[in-house]
């Protein structure tokens, strides 16, 4: 599936964002979805993933409580509260084919698409 990412830009610490994440043909039903970040100089990082039919969610200890990603048939959100500026980092979404299974992976190998990111840059 060829996912597009989009909702990243410049925030202030504290504030808000939403990122989305779309299907650019067919839909996301048969599919775990996974936000992963990567700052500059960083590693890969694994923020938030859901599973396909949206039943199960599963957050990075760093994100807990500010992050929620949602699904539905065509996208997968991830919405961004009280941004720091530690959260900086190009945001990749991914997906996986469940079309059996309904669970959430963190490991980034597991995931078989990926968006080309959008990019979050949070000012202190």
């Amino acid at each position: 599936v060829q996912l597009q990412a989009s909702g990243g830009g410049l925030a202030q610490a504290g504030g808000s964002l939403r990122l989305s994440c779309g299907a650019s043909e067919g839909t996301l039903s048969d599919y775990g979805m996974g936000w992963f970040r990567q700052a500059l100089g960083k590693e890969h990082e694994f923020v938030a993933g859901i599973s396909r039919t949206g039943r199960r969610t599963y957050y990075a200890d760093s994100v807990k409580g500010r992050f929620t990603i949602t699904k539905t048939r065509n996208t997968v959100y991830l919405q961004i509260d009280g941004l720091k500026p530690e959260d900086t980092a190009v945001y990749y979404c991914a997906a996986e084919r469940q079309p059996y299974n309904d669970y959430v992976s963190p490991r980034r190998y597991e995931f078989d698409d990926w968006g080309q990111g959008t990019l979050v840059t949070v000012s202190s």
